[in-house]
């Protein structure tokens, strides 16, 4: 049975429209902590696997590597000691609470800066100018990294709808109604697609080439959407398998979702939800051994069910769920990866690869959802209904921006109502303001 890997790398805008400044440090801390060393372990197994680069991360960490983004919570770690301020202090206890004891600015400043960091990457204690150093060197290196492990068949790349928007809810959001029946007119279908397009473009621009694939934005899929993919030159997509049986009104069945279909001209391939969400959710509970072990046996159980090219798609955030692991999951990761080169019962493979022998042989009408199933998720909740109200009378009263494009990203309304952090509803409201000053200036 083939295996395919797809982890999802994404952060939302965190710049500050006007000043220019990063509000959240995510975007800085990721890269050194976790995309850098996924990479890393991707090449050291030499275990085929897929990253999903959403053009929006790709452009803040080109800010980053440029000394372009200003991040307060960065400057800070850059200080000399005697330098550091109570406002320094409160912000690091606040974005990083585990060290919210640490009294000592000097202490303080050497473990978040150390944080920053995967353990892969500290086989020694460093000081604060070698950690400085390596940063800036994994910055001005990332993009390269991603191209070489792509020339040598160990990455596939893909992107996403440049801001990472809900491609069906962007193309009409009425879908949505029967889920927040208070939620306002928004059919921009064209904005849909310009997310798409841009998307392939800045890809190309930065990567060098131009993307196969595409994890539509929270695996946000409709019957429109697949047709705005394929008008936009993507020849696959993935979503989740709770629509494959929602759109063959079919009991789950490893026999159907272990392969490809084709949708609109595009080709899909759907993901193994319990797989997925295991590693995402809850083996960091386990002893890695114990996850593992359980990961195979799983496999096996479904491999002896199904015809021997079948392919299994494992989909999930390829940045968050590390955090809650025993050494942020490097241990995990590379035991997952030796494990199952080791096993010789499957074989890891790039989508494009297995699409280029295994051309889908059936045809569906795709049922609209996400990989949480519905949209309830984005639209369930007075802040949220809030959120696309505003929206839409930013969008009646203004032409298409990249202003409005940041606006129309998932990010603003997967909080909205459920977060004491003022700066997505700061950053969504701020962008709403200057799509009405700039109008139309792609």
């Amino acid at each position: 049975m083939f295996l395919n890997f797809v982890w999802h790398f994404h952060q939302p805008i965190y710049r500050q429209p006007e000043s220019g400044e990063y509000l959240l440090p995510w975007v800085n801390y990721h890269t050194t902590r976790n995309y850098w060393p996924m990479l890393k372990i991707i090449e050291q197994e030499e275990f085929p696997c897929t990253i999903n680069l959403v053009p929006s991360l790709i452009e803040q960490i080109k800010d980053y590597a440029e000394g372009q983004a200003m991040d307060k919570i960065q400057l800070a770690l850059e200080k000399p000691v005697e330098e550091i301020s109570s406002e320094d202090i409160s912000r690091w206890k606040r974005f990083f609470p585990r060290f919210a004891s640490l009294d000592s600015p000097e202490e303080l400043q050497k473990n978040i800066l150390n944080y920053f960091f995967s353990p892969l990457d500290q086989p020694e204690e460093k000081s604060q100018a070698e950690l400085l150093s390596l940063r800036k060197k994994i910055f001005s290196a990332i993009f390269d990294y991603f191209g070489k492990l792509e020339h040598e068949k160990l990455l596939e790349l893909t992107a996403s709808p440049y801001y990472h928007p809900l491609l069906p809810l962007i193309i009409d959001l009425s879908q949505a109604r029967k889920e927040a029946p208070d939620l306002p007119d928004f059919r921009y279908p064209e904005d849909a697609l310009w997310q798409l397009q841009e998307a392939r473009e800045y890809f190309k621009k930065i990567l060098g080439f131009y993307p196969a694939g595409l994890w539509p934005s929270e695996g946000a899929l409709s019957q429109t959407a697949c047709e705005q993919i394929y008008r936009s030159n993507f020849s696959f997509t993935f979503t989740d398998e709770y629509l494959l049986w929602k759109s063959l009104d079919h009991r789950p069945d490893y026999n159907l979702l272990y392969r490809p279909y084709k949708c609109a001209g595009v080709s899909i391939l759907f993901r193994d939800r319990e797989l997925s969400d295991l590693i995402g959710f809850e083996y960091h509970r386990w002893p890695a051994t114990e996850a593992v072990d359980d990961f195979l046996r799983r496999l096996e159980s479904r491999a002896q069910k199904v015809p021997e090219d079948s392919i299994c798609s494992i989909i999930l955030d390829g940045e968050n769920p590390w955090g809650a692991y025993p050494s942020n999951g490097v241990d995990f990761l590379r035991r997952l990866y030796e494990k199952i080169k080791e096993s010789q019962k499957f074989i890891p493979i790039r989508p494009s690869d297995y699409l280029k022998d295994h051309s889908p042989k059936r045809s569906l009408k795709l049922i609209s959802g996400t990989w949480m199933s519905s949209f309830f998720k984005w639209v369930g909740h007075p802040g949220k209904v809030a959120a696309w109200s505003k929206l839409a009378n930013t969008r009646s009263n203004s032409s298409f921006s990249r202003s409005m494009a940041i606006a129309e990203g998932s990010d603003w309304f997967w909080w909205a109502g459920e977060t004491e952090e003022k700066e997505f509803d700061l950053l969504f409201s701020a962008y709403l303001e200057k799509a009405l000053k700039t109008g139309k200036s792609l």
